[in-house]
């Protein structure tokens, strides 16, 4: 009997243990679902809108300039300023972060003022305002031409001021320093939009010149008149010059392309300009009304033998607030009126007016009564 007690309690408790077991092993330690979800909550705790938004630039130095956010407070000086303040106001925004400005007029008005409700409001520097000067602005950064880094420029750097340099000498430039300008303002898309404005109005003329041959560009001489400290004098601008390049893209042929090999304008005196006899001469004057000076060189012996003043192709360069031939805004303005003048017959439909009110109402929103109120009044030279 004892040991039939014993068989049957040893069974019981084999019984038990195999029960226990069979508990346990049917749900596994833990799901692997478990931790993949706790990764996939962990991963938005560190919000990137929370990190620094700065960004970058580079300036026509090749100089990578970094800022932590869009400046606020940006001086415009330095020489030449009219050309680069002009392309800068091109972006709508700009105007509302410019503090001070420098000197942009050229001896015959101001644009700025036509286009900035707001200019009554900023600093006017002296034209040969210094670095002190300057930094008396409390600058977030300084935008100058590329010309004015070494004497002014560098000075003011020294104060821990940023500066933005940027050329707007030729075609190319102008592409490469207003994706800067876009950088530089958040909106590339305008920087796009410009660069697309301005090569279509490119196309334009060279497509129509395409099947011109070189006999049938005219031999074409452009001349800056100065009469500086009383001395006149003429002078032709260097190849690389967006004067030299308005002639060529227009369809004519530069005469003068052994005669200056230096860097800026080079003074020729009328013997040389007898002996190159051009077809067409274009009249530069920067400070000196240019109507004035076509009408004194019309009336002048020594010029009426030349052929361009025999034949009526003596033209005063077209000009309203600045004179179109300059690597201002307003240099496609000039490209389609020289080739219109170089060649009548494949641009019979050209009006100066019209291009000229379409531009300032395309790149700067100028409506037509602002137009006509202040920039038509303001037409010189050959115009039309």
């Amino acid at each position: 009997m004892n040991s039939k007690r014993i068989l049957i309690v040893a069974l019981l408790i084999t019984m038990l243990a195999v029960s226990a077991c069979a508990k346990q092993t049917p749900a596994p330690t833990a799901e692997p679902t478990a931790l993949p979800a706790a990764t996939e909550t962990a991963a938005p705790t560190a919000a990137p809108t929370e990190a620094p938004t700065g960004f970058t630039v580079t300036d026509a130095l090749g100089r990578t300039i970094t800022f932590e956010k869009a400046p606020q407070r940006i001086v415009l000086t330095g020489k030449a300023l009219f050309m680069v303040a002009d392309a800068i106001y091109l972006f709508p925004e700009a105007g509302n972060s410019i503090v001070a400005v420098g000197a942009t007029n050229q001896g015959k008005s101001n644009f700025l003022p036509m286009i900035d409700a707001t200019y009554d409001t900023k600093t006017l520097l002296d034209s040969n305002a210094g670095a002190e000067q300057i930094a008396a602005e409390k600058p977030d950064l300084v935008i100058m031409k590329s010309m004015n880094a070494e004497k002014l420029g560098a000075p003011i750097e020294a104060l821990g001021i940023p500066v933005v340099y940027l050329d707007f000498e030729t075609a190319d430039q102008y592409q490469r320093d207003l994706a800067t300008l876009g950088q530089l303002f958040q909106n590339p898309a305008r920087a796009e939009e410009l660069a697309a404005w301005y090569q279509g109005k490119v196309d334009a003329v060279t497509s129509t010149l395409s099947s011109l041959t070189a006999e049938q560009k005219p031999r074409t001489l452009l001349l800056y008149y100065s009469d500086k400290d009383g001395t006149i004098a003429f002078n032709v601008p260097p190849m690389g010059w967006m004067q030299t390049y308005l002639i060529q893209t227009a369809g004519g042929t530069p005469v003068w392309e052994d005669a200056n090999p230096g860097k800026g304008w080079t003074t020729v005196n009328l013997e040389q300009i007898a002996a190159w006899n051009p077809e067409d001469i274009f009249i530069v004057s920067y400070f000196v009304p240019v109507n004035d000076v076509v009408a004194k060189l019309k009336a002048d012996p020594q010029w009426m033998l030349l052929d361009a003043v025999k034949n009526n192709k003596l033209y005063g360069f077209a000009t309203d607030v600045y004179s179109w031939d300059q690597p201002d805004s307003r240099w496609p303005l000039g490209l389609g009126w020289v080739a219109a003048k170089l060649h009548p017959d494949l641009f019979p439909g050209y009006d100066a007016t019209a291009e000229a009110k379409a531009f300032y109402k395309d790149l700067y929103g100028m409506d037509d009564a602002a137009f006509e109120a202040n920039i038509l009044p303001l037409f010189t030279g050959d115009i039309k």
